[in-house]
């Protein structure tokens, strides 16, 4: 069954939800692999339920912007949303649906439009690119310097709450310095993470900047609405997420009669 061009929220919002969709999926396995360490196990569940905060939201915003509620819950697998949300670990295959509907809206809009999009929308797209190397570099960074300072003489970052917290304050650039590696690999990575850090940080304060201190393009006229059926046509495969459809509508109203 074919999704319906609503669906779609947004280029950039759809492959950020798709990427942490995949990312919460693999991570069912590393939980498995895993299993003989609590500790790194632990980091895995507290991101499981970061993305299961992220994945309520949006399950809300669907919900919300949905022309029909009933039939996204039903019949568009909102119910799947919904339950993957859930922090329980019965569930948590239901992400799957996420995954393969966000892989449907994008094959839907075709590559080169999405390529195009987010082109054309770099801020939008920077800013999830921003979003999403932070968690990649908040989880693997904690699983990392776990592994590498748990059983190391002397060391500090002995626990699941250690790593997450020497992470997050690495990667903010803030250096607290309560938690520190103790090994030379601990160290490398973690000067791994401040030159992420300051990227990330770096590049969100100039989207931030950008944002608020841009000069605000003067409001033009509504442009007219094209009546000459290539223009139209043309005006419609501009569109994100056209569809064969779509352009069949346009011609077929060019045959009954003028169109308006």
């Amino acid at each position: 069954m074919s999704a319906p061009r609503s669906e779609l929220k947004g280029i950039g919002y759809e492959i950020f939800i798709g990427a942490l969709s995949l990312l919460s999926i693999v991570n069912l396995f590393l939980v498995v692999l895993t299993r003989q360490d609590e500790d790194l196990q632990n980091v895995l569940l507290i991101m499981n339920a970061i993305f299961s905060g992220v994945f309520l939201l949006d399950f809300s915003y669907r919900l919300a912007t949905a022309p029909s509620r009933k039939d996204y819950f039903f019949r568009h697998f909102g119910w799947a949303d919904l339950l993957a949300s859930l922090p329980l670990p019965e569930f948590k295959f239901l992400r799957i649906f996420r995954l393969v509907r966000v892989v449907r809206l994008l094959r839907g809009v075709g590559g080169r439009k999405v390529l195009r999009t987010l082109i054309r929308d770099r801020a939008g797209s920077a800013l999830y690119t921003l979003l999403l190397a932070g968690v990649l570099v908040l989880q693997f960074g904690s699983l990392t310097i776990l592994r590498i300072e748990d059983d190391a003489p002397g060391a500090n970052i002995t626990n699941a709450s250690d790593a997450l917290w020497y992470t997050i304050a690495t990667i903010s650039t803030v250096g607290y310095g309560d938690q520190y590696p103790v090994t030379n690999a601990g160290r490398v990575v973690g000067a791994m993470i401040i030159v992420v850090g300051v990227g990330i940080f770096g590049t969100f304060t100039g989207y931030l900047a950008n944002l608020f201190l841009a000069p605000r393009k003067p409001s033009q006229p509504a442009a007219p609405e094209p009546t000459d059926p290539l223009t139209q046509l043309r005006h419609v495969l501009d569109l994100p997420g056209v569809t064969v459809e779509d352009v069949d509508r346009v011609l077929a109203l060019h045959r009954d009669g003028p169109v308006t």
